[in-house]
């Protein structure tokens, strides 16, 4: 068999993979041109091992061998191979051995044993299963081989066993269960935070371009590792130099004596893929690529980036940029700073991340100037390959960052975004500022999927997984420097205290208007002491009813104030709830605010913020609280019942694929079937095209009938004057028919229905859609014209908790008409919440449901009504970038994500 030949294997079915250690490698199907580097692997291969896999002595593969492992259909035979550098180092497979039944088997090189690679292979063979219908492994493994024993079990799924004859047969169902999906999550965490671990603490750092000129890249980065106080060893490498900065310069990295960690990349452009062979054979772990003239200078630049990412991840390099500022570890213990500001930032407990390496050094003087400091910094220039979702992956469990800050120009991989970050959010705050946030722009060098939901969609992501999303970077540094350096109030409820009326006025006004609730204002008056000051805080604080309290002090002429600077440092340190200052009207932590830090940073635990004007202090407060109120909220996954048969909507879906394989939209007793398999009923109809069909369909029904038009144009009119309600006699359709037939013009296109008259409620709607870059969106709205014209929905990514459905229910603008609006009853809001988790679940767990609306939905006192609905099903060409296997972000140009 030729490789024209050849079956096609599914092209998402390839992918790059981080290792356990935090190094890449590629996983893609198995292919009739892999017959020599089988040979070649197989050759690496220990006996051991061989014994392993085969049960027998089998030192060699004959040439029927590898026809046989390497010719496969991806359907009943499917093999997957993982490369490095050109080797294959792993291959698994898996045979049908019956229908929905495959017999799985790895086999890796022993010197890449431990780094999880057939845990990968297991992932990816068992997703490409599921797809080709298969439910159930198989594997026979020799009872003294306990890794490939320990794969199966750590893999999540429920694995039964029993002997026969000397081996022992596992057999386990692959459906992808909450807890696989979890552990492989788990094993996604260690890999990326391993490999952005290395960049932050090397043991030593090659500068390649270091120059002797004192105006270049660089130069200014040797100059700044050395200045930094870098507590490891730097190489410089320039091939046309003896020595840089009093340093021997070596010509390549590969002639430099010792082990390097991180490369540091200032050459041209054109010089960069060298750089990584050199890199790659020197056994480096990461480079950090500063060089600019990639994707940021159009389709040339864009396709060298695209070689230099395949390139380093082909070699098992991760890379962060090009065309990026840097990192800092301000550690001392490691003191690193390999980027191109000379601003080193003092010791602090929050991690920064920004896409801008044109912004990034006015963010680290901000920083600086606020006394903010920070823990580690990243600027990811076009972010081609480490992202953001990396770096919180590792600031999750790193001990020395407490807050982290995310300057995002462009979010790859929004859903895994939302997935992380929400977990992280538990346990420590991120607060994002987000550019192109309404014209959801995109900076050149960026390469990702342009997104179709609405922007409020974004928001509500965001908002979601528990992200403190601000509007600009100073607002970001006004909410860090309080996250910093005080507690989280437990509620909204403030105290503001003051010596100035006019001020404490605006505070009030300004804490209305941002939802906190002002239940104590003391006034003290122009000439308060700092005891007057010290008792009114004490009693604030100490007041029960009070969650956070806000000082404010402008000084008598003539006064320095360092007498009740002293007392808010003092309070601020001992108390429970956060306070906040406008203190002489400084920003950031004045040194007279400033608690000391055993850690080393330049303002403690307990030092008092101070903003320019207390309308700042109290938009950052109210930040923070929204923040500390997700907290606490209860996070429930909703309560399935019995009432979802996923199987049943797969069957449905599959069913109409088979006879429309383009896709179509449903037709309402199809509808009704898919959305009775997830416990939602649709309310009966009858299409009619003639007079006598209405006659016909009232009659079924029972009368006391509605005759409507559904008609695209017709369907959402303001006046209603579609729709013909309480008809309850053949004569009483004919007036109807009539009236709605002149009314409309056009009866023959009207798309008149028949239906039984529902309970009266509110009338809501519920959507879905299948993004192309988001995966699935859910929003909720009042039915009609109004809600569409003043864009009043709430958006929900899927998965949804209840907490998630109880916000969208209550936060759009019309929520009043749901609980008692004027007198009318309070509806059945359990029941719409429900309404909204099916729909959602529906969403989440089939992706060929491109579009799904509940468009007309009576909410009553006493339940719901679904009266119409519609969808539409298509094929998935593409997977969703947060699939059930791991992969790392596709390249850029590539239309699979990742």
């Amino acid at each position: 068999m030729t490789e024209q030949d050849a079956p096609t294997a599914p092209r998402h079915w390839e992918a790059d993979v981080l290792l356990r250690d935090g190094r890449t490698a590629h996983i893609r199907p198995i292919g009739p041109a892999d017959a020599e580097l089988m040979v070649e692997f197989y050759s690496r291969v220990s006996d051991t091992s061989k014994y392993y896999r085969f049960f027998s002595p089998m030192p060699r593969l004959s040439d029927r061998d590898v026809k046989r492992f390497t010719e496969v259909d991806h359907h009943d035979r499917v093999a997957f191979v993982l490369t490095l550098s050109g080797q294959m180092i792993a291959v698994g497979r898996y045979d049908v051995v019956r229908p929905g039944e495959a017999e799985v088997a790895f086999l890796v090189e022993d010197k890449h044993q431990g780094r999880g690679i057939a845990q990968l292979l297991l992932e990816h063979l068992a997703q490409a299963g599921r797809e080709r219908g298969v439910e159930k492994f198989l594997a026979e493994v020799l009872p003294d081989n306990t890794r490939m024993i320990q794969t199966f079990r750590d893999a999540g799924y429920h694995v039964a066993s029993e002997y026969e004859d000397g081996v022992l047969v596992l057999e386990f169902p692959i459906t992808a269960t909450d807890t696989a999906i979890g552990l492989m999550q788990g094993r996604e965490h260690k890999a990326e935070a391993a490999s952005i671990e290395r960049f932050f603490n090397p043991r030593s750092v090659a500068v390649i371009g270091a120059s002797r000129r004192q105006d270049t890249i660089g130069q200014a980065l040797v100059r700044h590792l050395v200045t930094g106080d870098f507590t490891g060893r730097v190489y410089v490498v320039n091939p046309t130099a003896a020595a840089v900065s009093g340093m021997p310069a070596y010509k390549t990295v590969g002639d430099i004596p010792d082990e390097v960690d991180v490369a540091i990349v200032a050459v041209p452009a054109e010089a960069v893929q060298d750089v990584v062979l050199d890199c790659a054979a020197k056994g480096v772990h990461g480079l950090v690529v500063i060089s600019s003239g990639f994707a940021e200078t159009g389709e040339e630049g864009r396709q060298r980036q695209r070689r230099l990412v395949g390139l380093s991840r082909s070699y098992g390099l991760r890379l962060i940029g090009p065309n990026c500022l840097g990192i800092i570890n301000t550690d001392p213990a490691v003191s690193i700073n390999a980027s191109l500001s000379s601003v080193m930032p003092p010791r602090g407990r929050a991690g920064f991340f920004c896409q801008s390496g044109a912004l990034g050094s006015a963010i680290l003087e901000k920083v600086q100037n606020r006394g903010l400091g920070l823990s580690t910094f990243v600027s990811a220039g076009n972010r081609a390959d480490v992202s953001g979702n990396d770096l919180l992956q590792y600031w999750e469990e790193d001990d020395s960052t407490e807050v982290v800050l995310l300057y995002l120009e462009s979010i790859g991989n929004p859903r895994k975004f939302s997935r992380i970050a929400r977990r992280v959010s538990l346990r420590k705050p991120i607060i994002a500022v987000r550019s192109g946030r309404t014209t959801q722009g995109v900076p050149m060098g960026h390469a990702v999927r342009r997104i179709s939901a609405p922007p409020q969609a974004v928001d509500a992501m965001f908002r979601q997984a528990g992200v403190i999303q601000v509007d600009t970077l100073e607002e970001m540094f006004d909410v860090a420097q309080l996250l910093a350096h005080q507690p989280l109030p437990r509620g909204r409820r403030v105290a503001i205290v003051g010596n100035s009326d006019a001020l404490g006025l605006l505070a009030a006004d300004a804490a209305a208007a941002v939802g906190l609730v002002v239940n104590k204002s003391v006034a003290l008056g122009a000439d308060a002491t700092a005891e007057d000051f010290e008792d009114a805080l004490d009693a604030a604080i100490d007041d029960p009813e009070i969650d956070s309290v806000v000082a404010v002090y402008i000084p008598p002429l003539n006064v320095s104030g360092e007498d009740v600077a002293n007392v808010l440092a003092a309070v601020g340190e001992q108390s429970d709830k956060p306070l906040v200052s406008s203190f002489l009207g400084a920003e950031g932590v004045p040194e007279l605010l400033r608690v000391p830090d055993v850690a080393g940073s330049t303002a403690g635990r307990g030092s008092v913020p101070s903003y320019p004007a207390v309308e700042y202090a109290v938009r950052a407060l109210a930040r923070v609280v929204e923040y500390a109120v997700w907290l606490r909220a209860p996070d429930a996954p909703p309560r399935v019942g019995d009432a979802v048969d996923r199987r049943a909507a797969q069957t449905v879906v599959d069913r109409v694929l088979r006879e429309q394989p383009e896709g179509t939209e449903l037709d309402q007793t199809t509808l009704a079937e898919l959305l009775a398999a997830y416990g939602v009923e649709l309310w009966p109809l009858r299409r009619v095209a003639t007079l006598e069909e209405a006659h016909r369909a009232g009659e079924e029904l029972g009368w006391d009938v509605v005759l409507k038009a559904t008609a695209d144009h017709l369907r959402e009119r303001p006046d209603l004057a579609h729709v013909w309600r309480n008809i309850d006699s053949p004569e009483e359709m004919a007036d109807a028919w009539e009236s709605l037939s002149s009314v409309i013009g056009d009866a023959a296109g009207a798309g008149f229905v028949v239906q039984k008259v529902a309970q009266p409620g509110v009338p809501v709607s519920i959507r879905s859609i299948e993004d192309p870059l988001f995966g699935p969106v859910v929003s909720f709205g009042i039915s009609g014209p109004i809600t569409d014209l003043l864009s009043d929905r709430s958006y929900r990514i899927p998965p949804l908790s209840e907490r998630d459905a109880a916000a969208m229910v209550r936060e759009i603008k019309a929520a009043p008409m749901l609980f008692g609006y004027r007198g009318s009853e309070v509806v059945d809001v359990a029941e719409v919440e429900r309404l909204i988790l099916r729909i959602s679940q529906l969403q989440n767990d089939l992706p060929q449901v491109r579009s799904l609306e509940l468009s007309l939905v009576l909410a009553g006192a006493h339940g719901s009504s679904v009266l119409t609905a519609a969808a539409r099903v298509e094929p998935v060409t593409d997977p969703r970038s947060d699939w059930f296997v791991r992969r790392m972000p596709a390249l850029p140009g590539d239309t699979i994500p990742g």
